[in-house]
């Protein structure tokens, strides 16, 4: 049983690292080669001259649901992209949250907080790295997809937890069933053997 919990942590462990890796790939990287030394390089670039990162928060967004209205009102293939990939790239984290968190008990508190707080490093990694651009739209779509995820889980735990109740009521059920056709049985040969003694007698 230990063993199989070890197992079982492992592989959740190493899944959770390669989800977050791809996050970390197509945010930042922009679906590139993840380049360490790139990076190392951009920010010694951008700590010497802080211009750059002035440059990226001058371009940055930071009023609530204009990119988000923006992307409804056009709905390029760009756009369309933008707006469910924010989402839908933020719904494994909230159900690899549940399920890394002691027997699933994280509240959606703090599901929402984590969601929040990873987006928000991702989004200032933009600018301290000058690799894109700061929206806080960004951080609303990520975070929304964090809950989503969060609210898929307790569905898939609820449907879970109703079957394994109707596969034991069914199996109740089927056991008081064979119990009471064996008890009939039973009834139906002592009346039987009951009969034969008395005929001999």
């Amino acid at each position: 049983m230990k063993q199989m919990k070890f197992m079982y942590d492992t592989v959740l462990s190493g899944l959770f690292a390669l989800y977050i890796y791809v996050v970390f790939k197509v945010i930042l990287f922009k679906f590139a080669v993840v380049d360490i030394p790139f990076l190392w390089h951009q920010l010694q670039r951008n700590l010497g001259n802080p211009i750059y990162i002035r440059h990226r928060l001058q371009t940055a967004n930071f009023r609530p649901f204009e990119s988000i209205s923006h992307n409804i009102q056009s709905l390029s293939g760009h756009d369309v992209i933008n707006l469910y990939g924010n989402i839908l790239i933020f719904v494994p984290y909230g159900i690899f949250l549940m399920l890394l968190s002691k027997k699933s008990k994280m509240s959606v508190v703090g599901v929402v907080f984590r969601s929040f707080a990873l987006s928000l490093s991702l989004e200032c990694s933009q600018v301290l790295f000058a690799i894109g651009s700061f929206d806080v739209d960004d951080l609303i779509l990520n975070t929304f997809g964090g809950l989503l995820g969060f609210c898929v889980f307790k569905f898939m735990s609820a449907a879970s937890g109703l079957i394994r109740i109707g596969s034991f009521r069914f199996f109740a059920e089927e056991q008081k069933n064979q119990r009471s056709e064996y008890d009939s049985n039973e009834e139906n040969g002592k009346y039987r053997g009951n009969a034969v003694m008395s005929r001999h007698q």
